[in-house]
């Protein structure tokens, strides 16, 4: 642990205590190996006004949902402290009792949710508290042999608290074993596989000691087991089939598409070629506290059989709830949220990449951990009783009625070509807003910073090069664990010329780029459009497909075979579940290629304004590259999900065409 306290930045705070929590807060959500996405949580003590103007004694508390990283003043509820004291004292309080009680002494209504451990800090008598959930720390007390080990490492510096449930009984715990004891004579309280506590009448001394108490078990820990020692491996060539076979087996065990998230480092793959990681990493989780966002144990994948697997999970699953649920409890989804890929790395599943990205770095730490744990003694779990309570916590289960509407592409895999400017550029930004995970792919070496985060990545790739379109397509597999929709949009729009002058070249570049290209881009997806979830292709065509003009055989000959290359490939592809349209759009002028000059010269010649060229049809309405991504996005949704083989226009009425 490194020491990031620094005097000049704290002396920025002023005289306001809560600012000084809120620095030293930050310390301590910046570091993982302390706390981890929203882990941990802060207090101190204070004062506040009410509405009269009358001082009250509170505890600012971290609220919920509020990461201890990027908090701010607005993320602590100030709560009465005598409230909070005397709540200590109950015998009995339900959870949702304990919420409301916080909640009627909150000083003001709109703050967060306090801590479920707000009662906790309060009865602790110092200003400040830090609770994290320090991975050494924890790696220490998950142990068969924790008793001498915590002695060994702290002596009598620190006091012991047996692992209670979270919230009003650990409170009530605490008050009961220190009612008698000298805080002040003891550097922390540790709790038995959740973390642990510091406090001091200053924020410095109190951040100080966590980081001095961390690093005493880190160093323990080092004595048995260096971190270069951790086991190390390079990962093969994965089976992409098998990772996008086990997304859809998932999908479709809990009906939503997932994302996987693979990590196949040196080190998770060293993890996950130990001969014995079935075992070491289906005790249990770190902290009962990763139950909510890891589940209990991962899922082994089996290469041989991954619908078995999956099925298998899901029936232990509920095994494990019926064994263990006690009252009128609602069964979670069965769904794993992480996998062990034997001898490849570990796989987090979510429903959003960002999900999914957190599970993965809570993993990374537990395999870790585990592996420090097995050296000094034994890596040893909470019971599963203990587990599901936190997993079943009343106040986890009354989120299950607040059921937020989701993105309808929620979980989605796409993959969009031309997708730098005009129609495919509008296409990967719809397509996001709908909550799908995009790759776009375009010539334009500007691809790759135009779209560049964790949900969508811009990739260079000339269509016509089968090798570079084939590794596109597998990026979008590896990264995020499958692919479901393929929007061909790619191509170009050449010079018209008549047919009795055409040039070779033309001709010849717009059938390879605006039908072969497309025709080689559906090919290399289709294996994995099959083990998709709802799959769906929607071609880019033309309304010079159905009312072609003179002087532009090159381009509508193309279009009119991409169409007849959807008809064919929705008789084929249908019987996997895969439907295959097109639109046919007219007339898109906020493109690359219509420029101000090009549009008046064009609207002059029909000795028109450039305003009546662009709505020249029938509803006088301009089409915009948006208007042709919404109609696509609409068509790879559960709008058109009993539709294929559809061709729609997208012109504002053509009289030609209609």
């Amino acid at each position: 642990m490194k020491n990031l306290w620094n005097n000049k930045d704290a002396r920025l705070c002023g005289d306001d205590p809560l600012k000084l929590r809120v620095y030293s807060s930050r310390l301590l959500g910046k570091e993982p190996y302390l706390v981890m996405h929203g882990g941990g949580n802060t207090s101190v003590k204070g004062k506040a006004c009410d509405l009269f103007g009358n001082e009250e004694d509170v505890l600012f508390v971290k609220g919920s949902g509020w990461d201890l990283e990027t908090i701010e003043v607005a993320g602590f509820a100030a709560v009465k402290l005598a409230v909070l004291q005397k709540m200590a004292t109950l015998d009995n309080l339900t959870d949702m009792g304990m919420v409301k009680g916080q909640r009627a002494a909150m000083m003001d209504p709109t703050s967060p949710n306090p801590s479920v451990e707000a009662i906790l800090h309060a009865i602790i008598p110092f200003k400040y508290v830090d609770h994290t959930h320090a991975d050494a720390v924890v790696t220490l007390t998950n142990n068969s042999r924790y008793k001498e080990i915590l002695d060994e490492v702290y002596g009598e510096r620190v006091f012991i608290i047996p692992y209670v449930m979270p919230g009003f009984d650990l409170a009530k715990k605490v008050n009961e074993l220190c009612a008698n004891i000298h805080w002040s004579k003891y550097e922390g309280m540790i709790l038995l596989n959740h973390g642990l506590f510091t406090y001091d009448d200053e924020a410095k001394s109190s951040y100080e000691k966590t980081i001095k108490l961390v690093s005493e078990a880190e160093a323990y820990i080092e004595k048995f087991k260096p971190r270069d020692e951790l086991s190390r491996k390079k990962s093969t060539n994965p089976d992409l089939a098998m990772l996008a076979l086990l997304r859809k087996s998932l999908s479709e065990l809990i009906g939503q598409a997932i994302i996987i998230k693979t990590e196949d480092d040196e080190f998770t793959c060293g993890f996950a070629s130990m001969e014995n990681v079935a075992d070491l990493a289906t005790r249990g989780p770190l902290t009962p506290d990763h139950v909510i966002r890891t589940k209990r144990i991962p899922i082994i994948i089996d290469e041989q059989n991954i619908p078995l697997s999956v099925k298998q999970y899901a029936d232990d699953y509920r095994s494990y709830f019926d064994r263990n649920s006690v009252g009128n409890l609602t069964c979670l989804d069965p769904m794993p949220r992480f996998g062990i890929w034997p001898k490849q790395g570990l796989l987090a599943f979510g429903k959003t990449i960002k999900e999914a990205k957190i599970i993965a770095d809570i993993i990374k730490h537990t395999c870790e951990s585990i592996q420090f744990a097995e050296a000094i003694g034994g890596w040893k779990a909470l019971p599963e009783k203990d587990i599901f309570d936190v997993e079943y916590w009343e106040l986890e289960q009354a989120k299950l009625d607040n059921k937020k509407t989701h993105p309808l592409l929620l979980g989605k895999v796409a993959l969009v070509s031309g997708a730098a400017s005009g129609i495919g550029k509008a296409c990967v930004l719809e397509l996001l807003e709908q909550g799908a995970c995009v790759i776009g792919i375009d010539i334009d070496p500007h691809i790759e910073d135009m779209f560049n985060n964790e949900n969508v990545k811009g990739i260079v790739c000339d269509i016509t090069d089968m090798s570079r379109l084939g590794d596109a397509v597998k990026f979008a597999v590896k990264n995020f664990g499958g692919l479901d929709i393929l929007i061909n949009n790619a191509g170009l729009f050449p010079v018209s010329m008549d047919i009795e002058n055409m040039d070779t070249d033309i001709w010849d570049k717009s059938l390879e780029l605006n039908l072969s290209a497309q025709q080689r881009l559906l090919q290399l997806a289709i294996p994995f459009l099959k083990l998709g979830v709802d799959p769906s292709v929607v071609f880019v065509g033309s309304k010079n497909v159905p009312a072609p003009g003179p002087a532009q055989a090159a381009y509508s000959v193309a279009k009119a075979g991409v169409t007849q290359l959807m008809r064919v490939a929705a008789l084929e592809l249908g019987q996997y579940g895969i439907r295959v349209n097109a639109v046919h759009p007219n007339a898109v002028f906020d493109t690359g290629v219509w420029t101000e000059e090009l549009l008046e010269s064009r609207a002059n010649h029909y000795g028109i304004s450039v305003e009546e060229y662009k709505t020249n049809n029938i509803l006088k309405s301009e089409i915009t590259a948006k208007d042709v991504a919404r109609l696509v996005s609409c068509m790879v949704g559960p709008v058109f999900r009993k539709s294929t083989g559809v061709q729609i226009p997208i012109d504002g009425g053509n009289e030609r065409v209609i």
